[in-house]
């Protein structure tokens, strides 16, 4: 190991983001964000035997004289929390020190959530240059929608994973987990046409990508976002994400019945307290439903 500042630390790093890959399956998203605060406190911090709760709280604190948000708060403590609890276990620290380090509670901003007649509206109002490019885009809208799967999610998609006799869609989320999400007549409907146009794309880099982008190869995110803003911008939504979407669509559930638990099983949640927020959120527009309508609220 090296013995430059940082040095000692910078190895363990990459060896902890190899245990993060390799052995729990992390996403390259995780990684790299444990890598990046790992890093910054590998300058602060010169090696293990300096790496003490005192020193884990300064580099916090430096975060927030820094003006550092909330969000990134918890994460900086969750990658120092998760690094030493593995160091105490590579035997690099006595001691699991951080796991006194305290998280600090983040309050929850939800994206906007569309209301079902807007989200209607939506489905039918992708702006796109020509019909195949339409029809692919109207696909993604819907099946984003239908599915409330995340953005990765839908660009991960090989055609393989749907099948539109049972209307199902086999979805990889987060730590590489899968997940077995349904969907309705009008996803099938649009992925079907889709289907039906996509040969009419340059020879696809990746044949097995479900959605493709105007060169053939595996649409990415961006190009997903840029789809849904347009629509937004047309049907006087605007501000709408992917995510929006997706909190559309849990929202949408919950309103119409669907058990909490259901809801979790569909978006992919690890954590059924992940979920609970959207109750939270279809209790406010109860409420405003509620005063709208009733003659004495």
């Amino acid at each position: 190991m090296s013995n430059t500042p940082g040095g000692q630390l910078e190895q363990a790093i990459e060896d902890f983001a190899e245990y993060q890959r390799l052995v729990l399956g992390r996403s390259e998203a995780t990684i790299r964000g444990y890598r990046s605060d790992l890093r910054d406190l590998a300058a602060r911090v010169p090696d293990f035997a300096h790496f003490t709760l005192d020193a884990l709280r300064a580099w916090l604190g430096d975060a927030v004289a820094a003006g550092k948000s909330r969000a990134t708060l918890a994460r900086r403590t969750a990658a120092a929390r998760a690094f030493s609890t593995w160091a105490a276990r590579e035997g690099y620290l006595a001691a699991d020190v951080a796991a006194r380090l305290v998280t600090p509670k983040v309050g929850r901003h939800l994206p906007k959530v569309l209301a079902q007649d807007e989200a209607g509206e939506l489905m039918g109002n992708a702006v796109s240059p020509d019909e195949k490019h339409f029809l692919r885009d109207s696909a993604m809208l819907e099946l984003l929608y239908a599915t409330g799967m995340r953005v990765a999610e839908l660009t991960g998609l090989n055609a393989g994973d749907v099948d539109l006799s049972r209307r199902t869609a086999r979805v990889t989320g987060k730590g590489n987990k899968q997940r077995v999400v349904p969907f309705g007549h009008a996803a099938a409907d649009a992925i079907a046409a889709w289907l039906d146009v996509r040969g009419e794309f340059p020879p696809a880099a990746d044949e097995n990508a479900l959605f493709l982008g105007t060169r053939g190869k595996r649409i990415d995110q961006r190009q997903v976002r840029r789809v849904v803003e347009r629509a937004s911008q047309v049907t006087g939504t605007t501000g709408l994400t992917p995510h929006g979407l997706r909190h559309s669509a849990a929202t949408h559930l919950l309103e119409g019945g669907a058990d909490l638990r259901v809801v979790q099983e569909v978006l992919g949640h690890a954590s059924l307290q992940t979920t609970q927020v959207y109750t939270h959120v279809s209790a406010a527009r109860l409420k405003k439903i509620y005063e709208q309508a009733h003659p004495r609220a």
